[in-house]
């Protein structure tokens, strides 16, 4: 059970601004014109979000440098290539694959941490925390809090 808690926290880390990202990805393209990288199926729990799109969120929400922007663009398609790989990797159990992805997803949540500064780290550590939060909501049958909105 911990297990599948942890995995839906980290894949809650991939999907936690799909909605705002596929509004975003292509404002002027039609959805079957869209780049095929922004959808990936991701182990049957819908699209994953594209590196560009998260790497804007985290933008936005932590007001990155152009440095940090190209770094963190480069750790989330990294760790997407790594899925997308596990994914189609049926020689594994599923509890293998699934400890995997939770490995990668944490490998890359702190990565990202590591490239942050002080004030960003702390609002980095409140996002992770109110994702955690709402994953439990969802695992305990009952609605997660209001997405934050700052």
């Amino acid at each position: 059970m911990f297990k599948h808690s942890l995995l839906a926290v980290a894949l809650a880390a991939l999907t936690y601004a799909a909605p705002a990202a596929a509004q975003n990805a292509a404002p002027n393209a039609a959805p079957d014109q869209q780049a095929p990288s922004a959808e990936p199926m991701h182990h049957g729990h819908g699209p994953m979000m594209d590196p560009a799109a998260r790497t804007q969120h985290l933008t936005r929400k932590l007001s990155l440098t152009a440095d940090q922007q190209a770094k963190v663009l480069e750790i989330f398609k990294s760790e997407q290539t790594q899925a997308e790989t596990l994914h189609n990797d049926s020689s594994m159990s599923r509890e293998d694959r699934r400890s995997r992805m939770m490995a990668i997803h944490k490998t890359s949540d702190d990565q990202v941490r590591a490239l942050l500064d002080s004030t960003q780290q702390k609002k980095w550590d409140e996002m992770q925390a109110n994702r955690d939060q709402r994953m439990q909501g969802h695992h305990r049958g009952g609605q997660a809090p209001p997405d934050d909105q700052q």
